[in-house]
C-alpha cells in the first residue's frame, strides 16, 4: 500500500458500524482495499452477510469521512467474493465486542479444524452455562443467548 493509499485507509478505518458503533470497519473486517487512480479514490467493502441492512450506511458515511478529509472523488465499491467471514475481524474488535455485551465468535484454527465448544461464554459473567434463545438477535448476524449462571441475555456475533 502507497503512502496515499493509507492515508485514504486511515480515514475510512474510522468510520463504525451503524449496527454495532464500538466497532470500527476495520475493526470487523469489512474494510478490504483502497486505491487512488489519478483523482478517484476508491473503496472496497465487503458486507458481513449479503443482505446487510447496515452496508448502505456504511456506505455513505466512508464517503461522508473521505470528503470532509478533502478526497473530491469516492467510491465504494461493494465486494462479496470472498465472502466475508469472522476471521476477519481483529483481535481488538473482538474485546470491544465482549466489553460491550456482545460475545465475540472464536477465530477458525488455522489448520482448517473445527473446534468443539462447551458452550457460548457469556461476556457479563464468563460463564460457559448457556443457551440459545433464538437464531436471531438484535439484528440478523447475531444470536440471542441467556446466561443459565448470572440469567443476564446477551447477544452473539455468529462465526461464519
Amino acid at each position: 500500500m502507497t503512502r496515499d493509499e493509507q492515508a485514504v485507509w486511515d480515514v475510512a478505518a474510522t468510520v463504525v458500524d451503524p449496527e454495532v458503533p464500538v466497532l470500527t470497519i476495520e475493526d470487523l473486517g469489512v474494510l478490504r482495499r483502497v486505491s487512488i487512480d489519478d483523482t478517484q479514490v476508491t473503496v472496497d467493502i465487503t458486507p458481513t452477510y449479503s443482505g446487510c441492512p447496515a452496508i448502505d450506511a456504511m456506505r455513505d458515511d466512508i464517503v461522508s469521512a473521505l470528503s470532509a478529509a478533502g478526497y473530491a472523488e469516492v467510491r465504494v465499491r461493494q465486494v462479496l467474493a470472498p465472502a466475508w467471514t469472522t476471521d476477519w475481524m481483529s483481535s481488538e474488535g473482538r474485546a470491544k465486542l465482549e466489553e460491550f455485551g456482545i460475545a465475540p465468535p472464536a477465530p477458525h484454527n488455522s489448520d482448517g479444524s473445527v473446534n468443539l465448544g462447551l458452550g457460548i461464554r457469556c461476556p457479563h459473567c464468563g460463564s460457559l452455562h448457556t443457551r440459545q434463545l433464538s437464531r436471531f438477535g438484535s439484528t440478523s448476524c447475531k444470536a440471542l443467548h441467556v446466561c443459565q449462571r448470572c440469567q443476564e441475555p446477551f447477544d452473539y456475533f455468529k462465526a461464519h
